[in-house]
């Protein structure tokens, strides 16, 4: 792989860490210290982050129309713009009115990043290496967790600092990848094939419960734990750096299979859901099923995005854009129900809750024919187009890529 393509990696990877990690998903991070600053109770907490999602799903329909219209390098680049723009707002908040905007313009920016990165490593990187390269790149939100962790533990008595900080590293970012991503229109390369093929709705019904399930940890994972506001940011980084072994996910589909590595990881992250609300007040055990949170979050939507080519292998950017659509849809929902519960009936019942989603889920996966689908046809019946530079192959996260 030539320097350009590592170059093109690490800046999208790069800016799935900051779109996800700090713009959508340090959210969670600073939940408590909104909720005193602007007096909100969980259930506007979790509208507020709702919002993001809500921001997600538009923004993602949108990216993958405008990337075939104005080429990857546009859109990426405003990801990053949303991104600054959004954390900015933030950082800048005088009520809950003008942090709900950020969050939901900062929140939009992952949907814009993924269908450009998907098209601008199709472009540029050997399909027999595209797998590897998804992997990677989708791994970039755990980069993103695992920096806003320190920079919330040294800042957080000063959240707005903090945020400026967020806002400039996003526009750097920003800077970066309008210089490694492809300019211009895939040229004749034109996506074919059914918008929802075989096998297209299980996708879809298992990135929902996925979402839902996901909801709880990510926007009141810090709040749930009760060993201190220090080991909360720790388990924050924990998460992040856990998450970084999700760009080995490509090498469990090859070792295990897709059909049961999505079962297995998915259990597992169900487990740690219920975990971090059985034990908040055990250091050790708090820790350790944040880390494999994120481990298996991370590792999870990189199987979606795996089966998201599998089911779709002449509209890979339609079916990632998609299946984390729906994981977005069910973190959307997640969100302000989970919130609810916990005001309620506790944080045990509703992180209760979201497990035994998971474990639904789980249990939605892919075909056997699916599962041991090794690129030689589609699964839909269709032979897969030649790896040319204008083949178009998924990439990108989180969702997630979510």
């Amino acid at each position: 792989m030539d320097k350009r393509n590592v170059s093109l990696i690490c800046a999208g990877t790069a800016l799935i860490g900051v779109c996800y990690g700090f713009a959508r998903f340090a959210y969670g991070l600073f939940a408590p210290v909104f909720q005193r600053q602007f007096a909100l109770d969980a259930t506007l907490l979790g509208m507020i982050g709702a919002g993001s999602y809500v921001g997600y799903g538009i923004a993602i329909t949108a990216g993958f129309v405008l990337t075939n219209r104005c080429g990857p390098r546009v859109v990426a680049a405003s990801a990053g713009v949303l991104a600054a723009v959004g954390t900015a707002m933030i950082a800048v908040s005088v009520n809950g009115v003008m942090l709900a905007v950020g969050i939901l313009v900062a929140g939009s920016s992952t949907g814009l990043a993924s269908p450009p990165l998907a098209e601008a490593i199709a472009r540029a990187v050997d399909r027999s290496r595209q797998d590897r390269a998804q992997s990677v790149v989708n791994a970039g939100t755990g980069v993103g967790v695992l920096l806003s962790a320190p920079i919330a533990m040294v800042l957080l008595n000063d959240w707005r600092f903090a945020w400026a900080t967020f806002a400039v590293l996003s526009a750097a970012v920003t800077w970066w990848i309008i210089g490694t991503t492809p300019r211009g229109r895939g040229g004749e390369r034109a996506e074919s094939g059914s918008l929802f093929p075989p096998g297209a709705a299980t996708l879809l019904v298992a990135a929902f419960l996925l979402g839902l399930a996901s909801s709880a940890v990510w926007t009141f994972g810090r709040d749930v734990v009760q060993a201190g506001p220090a080991v909360a940011t720790i388990m924050w980084s924990l998460i992040g750096l856990a998450g970084m072994l999700g760009a080995f996910s490509g090498h469990l589909t090859g070792s295990i299979g897709l059909r049961t590595a999505w079962t297995l990881v998915l259990v597992l992250l169900s487990a740690t859901t219920a975990a971090l609300a059985l034990w908040p007040a055990t250091v050790a055990l708090a820790l350790a099923a944040a880390a494999l949170f994120g481990a298996s979050y991370i590792a999870q939507t990189g199987l979606v995005l795996v089966w998201s080519t599998r089911i779709h292998p002449d509209r890979p950017a339609t079916g990632i854009g998609t299946s984390f659509l729906m994981i977005a849809v069910g973190q959307a929902a997640g969100a302000p129900l989970t919130g609810a519960v916990i005001d309620h009936a506790g944080h045990l019942t509703a992180f209760l809750a979201c497990a035994a989603v998971g474990l639904l889920g789980a249990a939605v996966r892919p075909s056997e024919r699916i599962s041991s689908w090794d690129g030689s046809s589609g699964s839909s019946g269709s032979s897969p187009r030649e790896s040319t530079p204008g083949t178009a192959c998924a990439t990108a996260s989180l969702p997630p890529r979510p």
